[in-house]
């Protein structure tokens, strides 16, 4: 497993700053926003209910219902509360399918680039991650065409991000209609990352779960309802899968954090969905300052990312390195960007993710920087 490079330039960027160093922050995947209020003063509630006890290792059963009602209200599709686990974050409810999926040996296809910890996860459990290089000529996306060129017999299932993590690109409904068709017939499985689900800018963002119950679907409270150190998430499964998956969660995590599971409740009132979306509309502002202004300086973003809060941007103009790039501006002109080869290695060293987590105003201030430092370069 290789660590997250972003680390060692967040550790320096810290270390700057307690030098005294203005550093504007655009490299690290967490919403700038503090906790919905509300879903805060439920967090308390439960605090001093004395809601400190385990809950099921599915979660609580109010929770699920609550999740699979999401679903129905907000995109018309029936889930069977069942079908949904609740986990200790999106990341334990991929550990989950893949421990239930993956022998020694099995192969799972994902996208390169794409979220590092993936990778890791099916190494977790002695599988094989089959990096499948994507371009902005697919928008960043696994098709079919690829499918078919990198599945073989080993392989037990793919696994896609819509939106994504780096590019915020998603992936068409067709596409995702006829993958879901091919993996059937090839006897495998989908697996569906919506954690920025929500975080859309162009029309409903939609959930894979309208094409059927055979796949998995992984979904997190911590982007769009931006509780990330409350480590909350959330599976829905197949029926035939959900016993053995409650067995896994009972043995790896026991349950997911209670006082979280109390707090999310509260995250689909009404009330507190209009304070998301107006954080919602906040991000899409940013996104549309800061691509065109990155495009301005000589970066080549040659997808507009649907969602998410990231841009994939080409620095190929400036450098062939994009780590050493991200250290030097960090160093001179004091902007934190994270480099491509966290994300993979196709054309990594090319391209830099810039996060917009942060104040118009500081994403302002950072493009001035850039503009300063390429200037020179």
């Amino acid at each position: 497993m290789a660590p997250f490079h972003v680390m060692a330039l967040l550790g320096r960027a810290r270390e700057l700053e307690a030098q005294g160093r203005s550093i504007v922050h655009m490299e690290i995947g967490e919403p700038d926003f503090n906790t919905a209020q509300p879903i805060v003063d439920a967090g308390i509630r439960a605090l001093h209910l004395g809601k400190t006890h385990y809950t099921p290792a599915a979660g609580l059963p109010e929770l699920r219902e609550a999740i699979a009602r999401h679903y129905q209200d907000s995109y018309g599709v029936d889930v069977d509360p069942r079908r949904v686990l609740v986990t200790p974050g999106a990341s334990g409810a991929l550990q989950l399918v893949l421990a239930l999926l993956v022998d020694p040996g099995s192969q799972v296809l994902m996208t390169d680039p794409g979220y590092p910890c993936n990778r890791n996860f099916v190494y977790l459990f002695e599988g094989e991650p089959v990096a499948v290089p994507v371009s902005a000529a697919q928008h960043y996306q696994l098709n079919v065409a690829l499918l078919d060129r990198y599945w073989t017999d080993r392989t037990r299932c793919a696994l896609i991000a819509s939106p994504s993590n780096p590019t915020g690109t998603m992936i068409a409904p067709d596409t995702l209609q006829a993958l879901l068709q091919r993996i059937r017939e090839r006897n495998g499985y989908l697996i569906v990352d919506e954690i920025y689900q929500g975080l859309c800018y162009a029309g409903n963002d939609g959930t894979a779960l309208a094409l059927g119950e055979d796949l998995f679907v992984i979904n997190s409270f911590s982007k769009y309802y931006g509780m990330t150190g409350w480590r909350l998430g959330w599976l829905v499964a197949p029926h035939d899968c959900v016993g053995d998956l409650d067995m896994l969660a009972q043995n790896l995590y026991l349950a997911a954090p209670t006082l979280a599971q109390h707090a999310a409740l509260a995250a689909f009132l009404p009330g507190t969905r209009d304070i998301l979306e107006q954080r919602r509309e906040a991000f899409r502002e940013r996104r549309d300052f800061l691509l065109p202004a990155l495009a301005q300086l000589g970066f080549d973003i040659a997808v507009q990312p649907q969602g998410a809060f990231y841009l994939y941007a080409s620095c190929s103009r400036f450098t062939d390195d994009s780590f050493a790039f991200c250290n030097d501006l960090l160093e001179r002109a004091g902007v934190a960007v994270t480099p491509g080869i966290d994300f993979g290695e196709y054309r990594a060293r090319e391209h830099l993710r810039f996060a917009y987590t942060t104040s118009l105003a500081q994403l302002e201030e950072g493009v001035r920087r850039l503009a300063q430092f390429t200037a020179g370069v």
